[in-house]
């Protein structure tokens, strides 16, 4: 054998070539363990603590084009994303910065001449302080001797910049005063202290704010309503769990992410938006979910004081009732910004009235008054006592609501809404002259409507009773015979009532012409779906029982599953199966939840419709044609499958039928 060789089996090696594979094995172990700094170890510029699971890195970073260099943890991947810099405001002039300990407590960064340019700023002394880079992302310094597992004397999550991860906390710690608060880039290569800030006012309820330079607010969410924020909050997601603390102690938000498979992040830029990415983990590139402010009305102030503002309306702005432009000329204008002022001022001493309104947010917080243990009643009692008081409103809607928000002087940021999702009653002081000459315009036409309607009834009565007398006895022998036709469970009233706690708001999902949709569960804990036709509706006696006979005779998979009815009385209603992602409208119309919907998930969406289509076309039994097919009408059960639902216009045809008259407008 070759001198300076050595044999194993057939295989020869150099001493030069296995002295290489153990030096690679040992870098190759040390890189996969290397997420501890302990006492005495250094991070240079161009070395990196990697997380345990290959999810985070720590190191130094020159972001964009800047020549400075900063210490920070990103996402390990491509690519990268910073999520934490800890000198952003004293930046390195060169790559000779290096992260150690300093004595028995703080990590430091170093310059060139050993100069601190960033500290911990931890007040606890540790005999063997280490730091570690947790797969959250989180950068933590403990005590390497001590037993308590998890008991950090510091940690980068009490320190965010400009993203939150989940398990970070927004808020404030009330008893030390300690804030946790986002603060942007100044700009995409600069990561130092920018324009805005996005945390809470925790000035009695809890609000959300973004402000512009330390005092300009931008953007309002709230208050907090003991259920939920009011205003514009981040609607719900099966991609993460939302979590809001509200105690003597803490007042803060915070998310868990429920997908493995897509990491979920919010994020403030320098423009001034508070944003929520999602990034599939093989994906390279993140994605907008929501954005914070999203169209005019989200700015503060948008139509000055005791105004609204609506969206979808021109003008967008509009003043409160009993309030008129301050300056018509700038209204005319579409220059809102100097707000209304009242037709009729209040004078205390005449006692003022109170109008109610409704599905607005209530104004922020500026001049106000706040008792959590009055009633409402008692509020308005207070309100009336005092002269400055302009309206008030529960400050907790819980158990059919408790607490006093008072407000004095002007209202400021209100927004109304279409749907009363995160709204409460408002009510707003009115000289009692104001209210009247409000409600009086009500009055005189509902006068005239019923003298009108009393002559006209009184020349018809006669005639009209006779044919009613007709029509109902045709309609019980028809509705008893139909009844006897179907074959399918028919639910008691009372049943179907306490199914839906006695049809409560908090259980409806749904409303139309037809009437409303309310969720339910049976004694059995199955939930359900109930369709409870109003006595005005626009489906009548009969495309009810359409409804009905041609769901039970039709069954396919991407056809909505009826498992029963209700006919009591005046009451008609149907009972489904639940959908829980609610239908395809939800999705698709809103530009914060239509990104849940994947392209994947969108092609098998319509494919399924396709499907059910096909089967009412060709493969039934019977030849349906639906009539109304709209998104609003396709339901998504868990797995995002398509339902056709809404048969009440559906109409049969004929084995040689192409065509058929109709003798009325249907559809939507």
């Amino acid at each position: 054998m070759a001198e300076g060789f050595m044999e194993i089996g057939k295989l020869s090696f150099s001493p030069l070539f296995h002295s290489l594979c153990v030096i690679f094995i040992s870098l190759l172990n040390f890189s996969i363990a290397f997420d501890t700094l302990s006492s005495g170890q250094s991070i240079k510029d161009g070395e990196r603590l990697v997380s345990s699971g290959q999810s985070f890195e720590l190191g130094f970073f020159s972001p964009g084009n800047s020549k400075y260099r900063y210490l920070g943890i990103w996402y390990k991947l491509s690519p990268e994303k910073i999520v934490w810099v800890a000198n952003r405001n004293n930046p390195l002039t060169d790559s000779n910065g290096v992260l150690t300990f300093s004595g028995e407590r703080n990590l430091v960064v170093l310059n060139r001449s050993k100069s601190v340019i960033w500290s911990s700023n931890s007040s606890r002394v540790l005999r063997n302080p280490v730091a570690q880079l947790l797969d959250s992302g989180n950068l933590v310094v403990s005590d390497n001797t001590s037993s308590r597992s998890g008991e950090w004397s510091w940690q980068s999550f009490d320190y965010p910049t400009d993203t939150l991860l989940a398990g970070m906390r927004l808020g404030w710690n009330l008893k030390s005063g300690f804030e946790w608060r986002l603060t942007s880039w100044k700009s995409t290569d600069d990561p130092s202290s920018g324009d805005y800030t996005y945390g809470f006012n925790v000035n009695g309820l809890p609000q959300i704010e973004m402000r512009k330079r330390g005092s300009t607010k931008t953007f309002r969410i709230g208050p907090w309503n003991g259920l939920r924020f009011l205003g514009t909050p981040e609607p719900k997601s099966t991609l993460f769990n939302p979590r809001f603390v509200y105690n003597e102690t803490y007042v803060y938000s915070e998310f868990e992410s429920s997908r493995d498979d897509i990491i979920t992040i919010r994020t403030l830029n320098q423009s001034g938006l508070i944003q929520r990415l999602l990034r599939k983990k093989e994906s390279s590139t993140w994605d907008v979910m929501t954005s914070k402010p999203r169209d005019p009305c989200d700015n503060y102030g948008q139509c000055g004081a005791n105004s609204f503002c609506k969206n979808n309306r021109d003008p967008r702005c509009q003043c409160l009732q009993g309030f008129v432009p301050k300056s018509q000329e700038e209204w005319q204008l579409y220059n809102s910004t100097s707000g209304c002022i009242r037709k009729a001022q209040l004078n205390c001493s005449q006692e003022p009235s109170f109008l109610k309104i409704s599905m607005l947010n209530l104004p922020d917080l500026i001049d106000f008054w706040l008792n959590k243990n009055m009633s409402l009643d008692e509020c308005k009692v207070e309100c009336l006592k005092n002269c400055s008081c302009t309206a008030y409103a529960n400050s907790d809607v819980r158990r059919g609501g408790s607490g006093c928000l008072m407000w004095f002087g002007d209202l400021i940021d209100i927004r109304e809404f279409e749907q009363d999702n995160y709204v409460q009653n408002l009510y707003i002081k009115l000289s009692a002259s104001e209210l009247d000459s409000i409600k009086s315009p009500v009055n005189k036409t509902k006068l005239l409507t019923v003298t009108v309607a009393s002559v006209i009834s009184g020349l018809l009565v006669a005639a009209i009773a006779l044919s009613i007398v007709w029509k109902s006895r045709t309609k019980r022998r028809g509705l008893q015979s139909q009844k006897e036709d179907i074959d399918l469970p028919l639910y008691d009233f009372s049943t179907i009532a306490v199914a839906t706690g006695h049809f409560s708001q908090t259980n409806m999902i749904g409303a139309g012409g037809f009437g409303s949709v309310y969720k339910g569960n049976l004694s059995m804990g199955q939930e359900i779906a109930v369709k409870r036709l109003s006595k005005g509706s626009r489906q009548g006696l009969e495309e009810f029982m359409n409804e009905v006979l041609l769901i039970v005779k039709l069954q396919h998979r991407n056809l909505v599953g009826l498992l029963g009815c209700c006919i009591e009385g005046e009451e008609r209603m149907l009972i489904y199966e639940y959908m829980p992602n609610k239908s395809l409208d939800y999705f698709i119309f809103d530009d914060d939840r239509s990104f849940l919907l994947a392209w994947k998930s969108r092609f098998d969406i319509v494919l399924g419709i396709a499907r059910g289509l096909l089967y009412l076309h060709q493969d039934s039994k019977l030849q349906v044609i639906h009539r109304d097919l709209k998104t609003s009408n396709i339901l998504l059960d868990v797995d995002l499958n398509p339902k056709i639902s809404d048969f009440g216009l559906a109409r049969i045809f004929g084995g040689n039928e192409r065509e058929a008259r109709t003798r009325r407008i249907i559809g939507t």
